[in-house]
């Protein structure tokens, strides 16, 4: 938070505050925003990467933050929808709001960010609970609170063209898998042995190889660069680019992935 800020009491305004400032604002409080531990930041990329290519998405935010009123101030772990590709607070709301909840968690403050999301303008929050048993609370305007758990679906109509497996939104082979699905869509197959039949089967499990490697880069906001893009485009090893996929989805920066491909 800035200096200014630093020497007041409050209340305070949205444009008080500065991207990376390490506080949300409720009606002009800050509110702080701590670290994520190992299995919550796991859990996030999971979910980002199977919600930012959906084939309906073409907008996923982690962090962004959503400037709800003139001294209301909300980034959900998870935004889908409503994300300009432009510097400062995005004005509005998301459609769709992801928020992990684990030990430690300050409900009361959870309940009233939720609340906010929601008389904002957001569809859905889903709250994915990483303690046991695992579970994703929906909360949506006007309708009683949900509970879904391993093996059921989520939905989001109008904001996702797929229903999301539960376990997706927190383990990485669910999320991979589901990605895969979306990436075959959005490549204009419904399956890999639709894209196969079309192919070839060793050609259809190349392209959609390849093309995750590059939209899970790009959903994660670490798109790849030339050099790389064409090492990419030009591999035939199913090995190589099944590493590169897995390198790629846990990479949390640039760097990690220049790395990656140096090898």
């Amino acid at each position: 938070m800035d200096k200014t800020i630093k020497r007041q009491p409050g209340p305070f305004r949205t444009e008080q505050l500065r991207s990376g400032d390490a506080y949300e604002l409720s009606r002009g409080h800050p509110i702080l925003r701590e670290p994520t531990g190992g299995r919550g930041s796991r859990a996030n990329r999971a979910g980002a990467q199977v919600l930012g290519t959906d084939p309906a998405v073409d907008a996923v935010g982690v962090d962004t933050g959503y400037a709800l009123s003139a001294d209301t101030l909300r980034a959900p772990d998870v935004a889908v929808g409503n994300r300009p590709d432009r510097p400062g607070w995005v004005q509005g709301a998301p459609p769709l709001a992801v928020e992990y909840a684990d030990t430690g968690q300050d409900e009361r403050e959870l309940q009233l960010k939720i609340a906010e999301l929601l008389a904002a303008g957001t569809q859905w929050v889903w709250v994915v609970r990483l303690g046991m048993p695992r579970q994703v609370e929906v909360h949506a305007p006007g309708q009683p609170l949900q509970v879904l758990r391993a093996g059921d679906e989520l939905a989001a109509p109008g904001v996702l063209r797929n229903t999301i497996p539960v376990q997706a939104l927190y383990d990485e082979d669910a999320a991979n898998a589901a990605t895969l699905r979306n990436l075959l869509q959005r490549a204009g197959y419904e399956s890999l042995r639709a894209a196969g039949e079309a192919e070839g089967i060793d050609e259809g499990v190349l392209r959609g190889l390849r093309q995750a490697v590059i939209s899970v880069a790009e959903a994660k906001g670490l798109a790849l660069d030339p050099p790389q893009h064409e090492r990419v485009e030009a591999c035939r090893d199913h090995a190589e680019l099944e590493q590169w996929l897995r390198g790629v989805g846990t990479a949390a920066s640039a760097a990690v992935i220049a790395d990656l491909f140096s090898r």
